[in-house]
């Protein structure tokens, strides 16, 4: 049964053992991570990150460098520079957001034009802003795993402090909770979780494997524990699945070239999130009164 599923060569492959092991921890990094990015309403700030990271990784690419240290010098970068412009509520996180990203995207445009000229590797430009899993270097493995496990030790550890600033920021400051520096290192954490996800879903795609399975599981779960486990097996079902698809795509008839990874990995998160629309109605309502919306938490009785 086994060889109508993996084309052969799948078990020996080291490309494949590379991107199973990294898209394992990146997933369930970016499951943990989105959980709180879509409680906290930082959907959009996400997806700024992930654009920007075309600036750093481009940047990268100019002038030789591997393309995750651009993709998490830009974000963390611009994470900083959201934070201090910005203030806590959430009108002024989108203004600041959408400087930053007008701004970013403008250097993305030289960069992308002048590695273009100036270099002769082909194939760069796709890599950059839709990945590939199967082009990433063993060398670059142990730095991704420690990164990713930084930016998911920072949430464990601020998870309490987290979940009461995205509910009420004035009772967490009034509790005595640093409300601004715990945005600020929230943020840091989104910022390398982006970058992860940029390195093998492209960063143009990367916001789909931080907000996909977060945004489904929060849709399904009860708690946020629950849906940060459900959010991790959505993304990890979704890695592997679309690994798997993505190597056999190479055996496809009739051009016989491979598809993308990231294509794959998007396509069945975006399935899995279409699918919570097909529960029954009462199902549905029951879900959405065991889990009420954060502004309706904090309204005064």
């Amino acid at each position: 049964m086994l060889r109508y599923i993996f084309e052969p060569g799948f078990f020996g492959s080291g490309p494949v053992h590379v991107a199973l092991a990294v898209g394992t921890v990146i997933a369930v990094t970016s499951a943990v991570v989105g959980v709180f990015t879509v409680i906290r309403g930082q959907s959009f700030a996400g997806h700024a990150l992930g654009d920007l990271s075309t600036t750093g990784g481009s940047g990268a690419f100019l002038v030789g460098v591997n393309q995750f240290w651009g993709y998490l010098a830009f974000g963390a970068g611009a994470a900083a520079f959201m934070e201090m412009i910005g203030v806590q509520r959430r009108r002024g996180r989108d203004v600041a957001t959408g400087v930053v990203l007008g701004a970013g995207l403008g250097l993305a445009a030289l960069f992308l034009y002048l590695g273009t000229q100036y270099s002769s590797t082909t194939g760069a430009s796709f890599t950059l802003l839709f990945g590939s899993m199967f082009v990433i270097t063993s060398s670059t493995v142990p730095a991704l795993i420690t990164s990713a496990l930084l930016a998911l030790a920072t949430v464990v550890v601020l998870a309490r402090v987290l979940l009461l600033s995205s509910l009420s920021p004035d009772i967490a400051a009034a509790r005595g909770v640093p409300v601004r520096a715990v945005g600020a290192a929230f943020l840091m954490a989104l910022a390398v979780s982006v970058a992860l996800s940029a390195v093998i879903i492209g960063s143009v795609l990367s916001t789909a494997l931080l907000i996909g399975p977060a945004a489904t599981a929060l849709r399904v779960a009860k708690g946020p524990v629950r849906a940060m486990a459900a959010a991790a097996g959505i993304g990890v079902a979704a890695t592997w699945i679309g690994i798997v698809l993505a190597y056999d795509s190479f055996y496809w008839p009739p051009a016989r070239r491979g598809w993308p990874v990231s294509f794959f990995v998007v396509t069945l998160i975006v399935g899995c999130y279409l699918i919570t629309y097909l529960r029954p109605r009462r199902e549905r309502q029951d879900a959405a009164r065991e889990a009420p919306d954060t502004e309706q938490v904090c309204s005064p009785a």
